[in-house]
C-alpha cells in the first residue's frame, strides 16, 4: 500500500484486519510477515523519522536471519549493513586496547553466529548492524509491499475491547474485536476498529495498559552509558586484532568498545556507574580506550538493564509483542531478536485466523509458546549481567612479568563463565515449544535445555534442524508458507509422496489448511532425511517448527489438524473452505 510520513487521521482507515501499534522492527516485521501471508495491516508508529544516532540492538542473530531469508530480506540487510562479517568475527577481553596496556585476555570465537561462508546450523549465520539500519531496511520494505500501509507520527491510545459491529469491517473480521482511538501531534484523535490489535509498541505500551497488564520483575543495581562518537585515528591506535567487541577491564572505567562501521563511527558502553551522576562522555571513552586520540561525541544514552516480563500476553483480539511484553538486558543481543520471534509467531496464527482454517486453540498458545522463551532468555542474560567488564577489573592486568601473566592467566579462567553471553546457539536455536498443544509428542526424550549446546532434533515442538541440499539451497528454503509435510525421499520406493500421504491432504482440505506435500533427499553430503530426523516424514509449521514426526500417513493426516488448533477429534464439513483465500493443499515435486 504506503508509507505516509506525518500522516493525518484522515489517512486512518475506520476498520482494518490487523492494527499493529509501534513501527519499530517488530512491528515492522509484523506487517511483513502478514503480508506475505495475504494479510493486510495498517502500522501506526509516532517516530516520523528513524533516528540514526540511537544505535541500540546491534546484533542480528542467525535465527532473526533466518526469518528475513524467507521474507527475502537477509541479503538486502547485510548489504545495508556497515560492517560485513568477514571484518571480524571474535569478541576480544583486554586490559586495555593502545600501547603496552592492549593485552588481550581471552576471546570468544565466531561470537553471535559471525561465520564468514556457508553457516551448517541455520541458512544465515548473524550480521551485526545497527537498529537505525534495520529499521530503514523493514521501512523500504513496507514502502514496497501493496498490503502494508505504515502511518508515522500518529499514536494509539484509548482502546475498548469488545464484540463491536462496522459496516466497514473487513472480510474475514467476525469474531471479538477491538476499537482503537489515534491521535496526531495536535491531540486530535478518531476511533478506529480491528479484528486484530497487535501492541508492538515498546517498554511503555499503550496496547499492555489498555489490556490492564503490568510488566513484573527488577533492574540491574547499577547504570550503564551508551557513547556513540567519532574518531578518525582510534582504529589505528587500537594494538590488538579487529574485533566486533572489545571488552576493556581498566582499572579506571570499563566497559565495551566497537566499531560501528569502517568509516570512523564507534560505540562505547560504560559499564557500572550511578545513573545520577552528571558524566563527561569525552573523558570516559579516554578513558576505556587508553589513548589521546581525537574524539567527536556524536550521542549519548544513559540507561539500566531491566528484567521485566508480562504475566500474560494478551488474548482474543489484542496481543503484546516484543518489548510490550518483556524487556531483557542487552548482554548477549537476545532482546531484538526474542521481538522477532515473537512476531514470527504470532503472524501465521493471526493469518490463520483471518483467512478461516484456525482451531479455537490456536491464538492462545502464542502466549503458552513465546512466554517461557522470553523468561528463559531474561534469566540467561540476567546471569551475563552479574559477570561485566568491573567485575573482572584489575591494575595487575596491565602488568608484565610474571606477576601480570599469572593476573590474566586467573581472569582468563574466571572469564570462562561469559561464554553463553558470546556462543548461545543453545538459546537462538535451541528453544521449542514441546508442551504447546500444536504438537503431537512421540515420547522421545526432549533436548534438554542449555544456552550454549545446540542439539539439532526433529523432536516435536523444536526447531526444523538444518540441512543444506546443494551449495545453495537450504532445506528451509523449500518449506511452503503453509505447512509442509517433509518426506525422506528414499522411504517412498518410487512412489509420488502426495500419493503415499494422501490422507494429509484430505484432512487438511476438511480443514482448510494450506499444506504442501514434498520428497526431499538426502543432504548435500549424502545422509538420509530420515537419519537427521529420526523418522520418515515431519510436518513442519509454517514458522519453522515441528508439529509432528513419524512414518504412517493417517497419524501425519490427524497431526495437521492439531497443530492448527483443532482438538484430535474435531472434523469438520468437507464443504468447509477459507474465508477469503484460496487455501487449497499444494503439492511441490521431488527436490533432490
Amino acid at each position: 500500500m504506503t508509507a505516509i510520513e506525518n500522516a493525518s487521521l484522515s489517512d486512518l482507515p475506520e476498520d482494518v484486519p490487523v492494527l499493529i501499534a509501534g513501527g519499530g522492527p517488530s512491528g515492522l516485521f509484523l506487517s511483513l510477515d502478514l503480508a506475505r501471508r495475504g494479510i493486510p495491516s495498517t502500522v501506526i508508529e509516532p517516530r516520523a523519522s528513524i533516528d540514526p544516532d540511537r544505535p541500540r540492538a546491534k546484533t542480528t542473530n542467525a535465527r532473526t536471519m533466518t526469518h528475513l531469508r524467507r521474507l527475502g530480506l537477509a541479503d538486502t540487510l547485510r548489504n545495508a549493513a556497515p560492517l560485513p562479517v568477514s571484518y571480524a568475527q571474535d569478541v576480544i577481553f583486554c586490559s586495555g586496547l593502545t600501547g603496552d596496556s592492549g593485552r588481550e585476555i581471552t576471546r570468544f570465537r565466531q561470537a553471535f553466529q559471525l561465520v564468514p561462508g556457508r553457516y551448517e546450523q541455520q541458512p544465515e549465520c548473524g550480521q551485526q548492524v545497527p537498529q537505525p539500519v534495520m529499521e530503514t531496511v523493514l521501512r523500504d520494505a513496507v514502502a514496497g509491499s501493496k498490503l502494508v500501509t505504515l502511518l508515522t507520527g500518529l499514536a494509539v491510545g484509548d482502546i475498548d475491547y469488545g464484540s463491536h459491529g462496522s459496516s466497514h469491517a473487513a472480510p474475514g473480521s467476525s469474531g471479538p474485536r477491538a476499537r482503537v482511538e489515534v491521535s496526531d501531534a495536535a491531540g486530535r484523535r478518531r476511533a478506529v476498529e480491528c479484528r486484530f490489535l497487535a501492541g508492538a509498541d515498546g517498554g511503555a505500551s499503550a496496547v499492555r495498559r489498555g489490556l490492564g497488564i503490568r510488566l513484573e520483575g527488577g533492574s540491574a543495581e547499577l547504570s550503564n552509558i551508551s557513547i556513540l562518537f567519532r574518531s578518525r585515528d582510534l582504529g589505528d591506535a587500537i594494538t590488538l586484532d579487529p574485533a566486533v567487541q572489545y571488552w576493556v577491564l581498566g582499572p579506571g572505567v570499563a566497559g565495551m568498545v566497537g566499531r560501528m562501521d569502517l568509516e570512523g563511527t564507534w560505540w562505547a558502553i560504560i559499564q557500572g556507574v550511578d545513573g545520577r551522576e552528571d558524566f563527561d562522555a569525552t573523558a570516559l571513552v579516554r578513558s576505556l580506550i587508553g589513548a589521546d586520540v581525537d574524539l567527536e561525541i556524536v550521542a549519548t544514552d544513559p540507561w539500566t538493564a531491566r528484567m521485566l516480563l508480562a504475566p500474560g500476553y494478551g488474548g482474543d483480539a489484542a496481543f503484546l509483542v516484543g518489548d510490550a511484553a518483556h524487556l531483557n538486558p542487552p548482554w548477549g543481543g537476545h532482546g531484538f531478536n526474542t521481538c522477532i520471534g515473537d512476531a514470527a509467531n504470532l503472524a501465521w496464527k493471526i493469518a490463520a485466523e483471518i483467512d478461516g482454517w484456525a482451531g479455537p486453540a490456536l491464538l492462545g498458545s502464542y502466549e503458552l509458546e513465546r512466554r517461557p522463551v522470553a523468561e528463559r532468555t531474561i534469566r540467561d542474560a540476567a546471569a551475563n549481567g552479574q559477570a561485566l567488564a568491573y567485575h573482572f577489573a584489575d591494575p595487575a592486568l596491565r602488568g608484565g612479568g610474571a606477576a601480570g601473566d599469572a593476573a590474566r592467566l586467573r581472569a582468563k579462567e574466571a572469564l570462562a563463565v561469559k561464554q553463553s553471553e558470546f556462543d548461545a546457539l543453545g538459546l537462538v536455536l535451541g528453544y521449542g515449544y514441546p508442551s504447546s498443544p500444536l504438537v503431537v509428542p512421540d515420547g522421545s526424550p526432549v533436548p534438554p535445555e542449555d544456552p550454549i549446546r545446540y542439539v539439532p532434533s526433529a523432536s516435536p515442538g523444536a526447531l526444523l534442524p538444518h540441512a543444506w541440499l546443494d551449495r545453495s539451497t537450504s532445506l528451509y528454503d523449500i518449506l511452503g508458507p503453509g505447512f509442509t509435510l517433509l518426506v525422506d525421499a528414499g522411504t517412498l520406493a518410487g512412489m509420488p509422496a502426495q500419493e503415499a500421504y494422501e490422507p494429509v491432504l484430505a484432512a487438511a482440505a476438511r480443514h482448510g489448511i494450506p499444506v504442501t506435500v514434498t520428497a526431499v533427499g538426502p543432504t548435500d553430503d549424502g545422509t538420509p532425511m530420515a537419519d537427521l530426523w529420526d523418522a520418515d516424514a515431519v510436518l513442519v509449521r509454517p514458522d519453522q517448527h515441528v508439529a509432528w514426526r513419524g512414518t504412517a500417513p493417517d497419524a501425519a493426516a490427524a497431526a495437521i489438524g492439531i497443530a492448527a488448533g483443532w482438538p484430535p477429534e474435531h472434523r469438520i464439513s468437507k464443504d468447509h473452505t477459507s474465508k477469503d483465500h484460496d487455501r487449497s493443499p499444494r503439492v511441490d515435486a521431488i527436490v533432490p
